[in-house]
This record gives C-alpha cells, structure tokens and sequence, in this order.
C-alpha cells in the first residue's frame, strides 16, 4: 500500500443521503467502485457508462451488495453529439449535482479516431468530459458546495515534449507514440482542471487525482499496442501487477476521498493534484501542469473543436 497520510479508507466516508452523483465509466474498475462506496453511504449515483447492459450488470451487482439502487445514464465519451444529449438527459431531471467525477478513460491504445475525427485517447479522455462537464455546468452550479473530480494520470509525464500537447498534431498518428497521445490527454486533464479553476473556483471544487497503478482493464490498450509483443508484454504485466498494482478498492480511494472528505471544504482544497493515497503533491510535470498560458490555449482549443464537430459555428 502506498503512503496514506489522511489515513482515508472506504470507512471514513461521510454519510452521503440526499447527494447527486454521476461517476462517468463507472460499470467496471475504480469508478465501478466509486459508485459503489458511494452508494453504499446513500448518494444518489449516476453511473454514466457506453454499453447499457454493463452498466446494467454492474448495477444490479452494486444492488444485490449493498441494498441500494444506482440510475444508469448512457454516455460515450467518443461521440460528442451523445455526449451532448447525455447531459441534456440529465438536466431534464432537474437535480443538482453536487459531485461530478470524470473518471473514465483509455490508455496507450493503437491509434484510431472517435465517431467525430478525434485522436482517440484525446478525444474520450479530454474531449469527451470537456463537453459533459461544460454541458451540466448549470446542474453542478444548482448544489451547494460542488465538486470536480478530473481522473488523470503520472503518466501525464509522457506528455510530448517541450510542448506537452501538440494541438496541431492531435491526428496525426506519425508524431508521436501511444504512450506519447495518452500522456498528452492526461495533461490535459490536469489543465482542464486549472481551467476549471480559473472559471468556477469561486464555486466549484475543482480537483485532479492520479489513482495509482491499478489492477484494471486500462491494462488492455498497451497489451492491443504492442503487436506481436503482446503475449510478452502481458505476462510482464501480470508479473507487474501481482508485485505493485493496487487492487480497484485502493485505487479508488483517492477520488473518493476528493469526492466526499470533509477536509474538501474544511481546509479549502481547490486546483489541487492528489497522488495515493488521498496525497496531496505536484505534477511531475509541474511547469507545464501550472501553465495559464497553456491551460488557456487547450480550453480554447476544445471551445472551438466541440463547435466545429458539432456544427455550432
């Protein structure tokens, strides 16, 4: 187990009753996880997933485990349109939302474009939850006191470098390697959430978390990757994650702690990345992480990508 200074465990979760939350990719690993524990504490859970038969299975395993109902809402982070309608679903609810946790993604998988002509990995880790977020906006801005939780990675390090994001190179697939395009998108993450920060901080608890190296089916994207070193690269990941990885019940600790400690609001915790457990530290990456500049730049970037992907200017 890494370092737990808070010494935060599923256990020091806040009772949760009458609390809106809507965990993006939540029917396997940490976020299956996240909306169990948060359901299990009374929160009213959204598990925001593509395929509706699992997040229907995870549900019903979340039901039978702790006697509580979790609501599905269909999301595909990788068709923006969708993404669009996802949220509006949701807003037709008329509920607040007072926890938003953006904790689905991809990682290091072979190049290929969304349903809209985005880079794959930019598209579901970043562009996909840029969307969703700024759509229910008006939902999180209804709750008292309402956080963000952004779902990156250390692997933000292997952002391309100096620039850390290629805009003009997001497609191309000859400029950078898997493990390069995945790094960029979880960058990005972390620039979304100083974004964020700098529009609705006065508002929203806006935070960034790396989870850990975890035993989940993230697993997948490098082992596709690597071609016909797959069945080597998979037996030195098993070997990997019996030795280091967490299990997803640790892994998910630290977004459940930024997503319902009551230090949140106690000690003023905003614009902060957090490592496992429930650690608070700096980006390895830190000037680029703390770019205004660059932040400013992407956020523009997305503004003018979802316009155009969606027919909007």
């Amino acid at each position: 187990m890494p370092p737990n200074p808070k010494n935060f465990s599923a256990a020091s979760i806040p009772t949760l009753n009458n609390l809106v939350y809507i965990v993006t990719g939540g029917n396997t690993g940490i976020g299956y996880i996240t909306c169990l524990e948060l359901a299990r504490k009374g929160a009213l859970v959204y598990m925001a997933s593509r395929s509706r038969d699992r997040g229907m299975a995870a549900i019903e395993k979340i039901k039978k485990e702790t006697g509580k109902n979790v609501e599905f809402l269909q999301l595909d982070l990788q068709d923006l349109k969708q993404v669009q309608q996802a949220a509006k679903d949701f807003l037709k609810l008329d509920k607040p939302v007072d926890c938003l946790v953006n904790n689905a993604g991809i990682m290091a998988c072979p190049f290929s474009l969304t349903k809209d002509g985005i880079e794959s990995q930019f598209g579901t880790n970043h562009v996909g939850h840029f969307l969703f977020t700024k759509e229910l906006m008006p939902a999180i801005l209804k709750a008292n006191n309402p956080r963000i939780v952004n779902v990156s990675s250390s692997y933000h390090n292997k952002a391309p470098l100096p620039e850390g994001i290629r805009f003009d190179h997001i497609n191309d697939e000859k400029n950078m390697n898997n493990w390069q395009r995945y790094g960029q998108s979880k960058l990005a993450n972390i620039l979304f959430t100083r974004g964020l920060h700098k529009r609705f901080g006065d508002k929203v608890y806006c935070n960034v978390i790396h989870p850990g190296f975890v035993d989940t089916e993230l697993i997948r994207g490098p082992v596709e990757s690597a071609g016909v070193f797959a069945p080597v690269l998979s037996f030195v990941l098993k070997g990997v994650k019996m030795a280091v990885a967490l299990t997803p019940d640790q892994g998910a600790l630290t977004q459940l702690y930024c997503a319902t400690s009551e230090d949140i609001e106690k000690e003023n915790i905003r614009n902060k990345f957090f490592v496992p457990i429930a650690s608070m530290v700096e980006p390895e990456l830190e000037d680029l992480a703390s770019d205004e500049k660059l932040a400013d730049q992407l956020w523009e970037y997305s503004e003018n990508l979802v316009k155009e992907k969606l027919g909007l200017e």
